[in-house]
């Protein structure tokens, strides 16, 4: 007699839906001046990222459309990057500033949407209301403070993916490799080369550098390798600097940078990281250099920032450069900074950045967000909160 036997197997998947949220605050200053710009040209933030797109906020003192004769502002948020069919969920708010929190607020959070969220096509895709206020009420309003309004967007961007089953459900450790070898720089293990920066001696493994920096591994075992490879002498940077950059070799992070500085040391944690900068640059060290720009970029001060901006320059950092002199060009800013040896060394060093200075202070001064209707025309398509497709050519 024969036996057989019947197997089922299963399995299943799971399709997963989350929103990745962010807000943007844009300033207007200067409402008055932009009244009369004409009908369909608007006042732009900045670009901001939410959920792997741009996003910016497009604000009409004069409103969107013709047939409203300029009654109403209009105010809209867009996609400023390419994409297609991006779903989100959004909220626009014109800020009370009299303190009672009166907003004026129009949002998808926390609504039943029939239709769900709302689909943007392209880029230039635009999610608002032509008719967001009327031009008399918001001129008598509490929302208008100084000549200036306040505008906050939510944009909340919509994504799905499907997870198929979970086969290993034990969770592997974080990789340790860091603290290895980070350790052997730290107890001198089989090290086989010693570096002397500014008068100090450093012990180190000939492999370990050649293998993080193409610098060290052309000067310790390239054609042109150096005659003594047991030690080898680096000038022109200072001992703390590379210490720092040593730990960096080794842990693959950032030191303490306060922990490498004499309390009644020159050194301070920004200048400890343009020096790094330089340094990362100098060695072809990729990471440490990103990391450096952007610890530079949260330190950005009035006693720091011409330095930063002639190490930017000097080492083609186009994003920092970039916020270096939008900080510099604020009037609030400007005539402060231009008093400190920092900006004399600018001078000095970089004197086509004060070229491209004057240029930023140019835009500030010319309300540089509102758009004077000079540039190239740009066709925007998107669509009102009625779902009535617009075509609007903007300047």
């Amino acid at each position: 007699m024969e036996n057989s036997r019947v197997s089922n197997h299963s399995s299943t998947s799971a399709s997963l839906t989350n929103t990745t949220n962010a807000s943007h605050q844009f300033n207007i200053t200067g409402y008055a001046l932009s009244k009369g710009m004409g009908i369909g040209r608007y006042i732009a933030s900045d670009t901001f990222m939410v959920g792997g797109h741009c996003w910016a906020i497009y604000f009409y003192p004069d409103g969107k459309s013709t047939e409203d004769n300029s009654t109403y502002v209009s105010l809209f948020i867009a996609l400023a990057s390419e994409g297609t069919d991006v779903r989100a969920l959004f909220e626009l708010s014109l800020m009370d500033q009299s303190g009672k929190e009166r907003h004026k607020v129009h949002s998808h959070f926390g609504r039943v949407l029939d239709s769900g969220p709302y689909t943007l096509k392209y880029r230039g895709s635009m999610w608002g209301y032509k008719r967001f206020l009327k031009r008399t009420t918001l001129e008598t309003s509490d929302y208008l403070k100084n000549d200036c309004l306040l505008v906050k967007c939510t944009v909340g961007v919509v994504e799905s993916h499907t997870e198929g089953p979970k086969i290993y459900s034990i969770s592997a450790p974080p990789s340790d490799i860091g603290q290895h070898f980070g350790k052997l720089l730290e107890n001198g293990d089989g090290a086989d080369l010693k570096i002397e920066v500014d008068g100090e001696f450093f012990t180190a493994h000939k492999l370990v550098l050649a293998a993080r920096s193409p610098v060290f591994k052309a000067q310790l075992f390239g054609p042109m390798k150096d005659r003594d490879t047991e030690c080898i002498k680096i000038e022109e940077m200072e001992a703390s600097a590379f210490k720092a950059l040593l730990h960096f070799i080794y842990w693959d992070s950032l030191p303490d940078m306060e922990d490498l500085s004499d309390p009644s040391s020159k050194w301070v944690s920004s200048l400890m990281a343009q020096h790094l900068l330089a340094a990362a640059d100098r060695y072809g060290l990729v990471r440490l250099r990103s990391l450096c720009e952007a610890k530079l970029c949260e330190d950005i001060a009035i006693n720091t920032v011409a330095t930063t901006l002639a190490l930017a320059d000097q080492h083609h950092c186009f994003q920092l450069k970039s916020l270096c002199l939008k900080f510099i060009a604020l009037p609030k800013n400007l005539k402060a900074v231009m008093q400190t040896d920092g900006f004399d060394y600018l001078q000095q060093s970089c004197p086509s950045v004060i070229s491209e200075l004057l240029l930023c202070v140019a835009r500030v001064n010319e309300h540089s967000v509102i758009s004077n209707g000079h540039g190239d025309e740009a066709s925007l398509d998107g669509a009102d909160i009625n779902g009535r497709r617009v075509k609007q050519r903007i300047y």
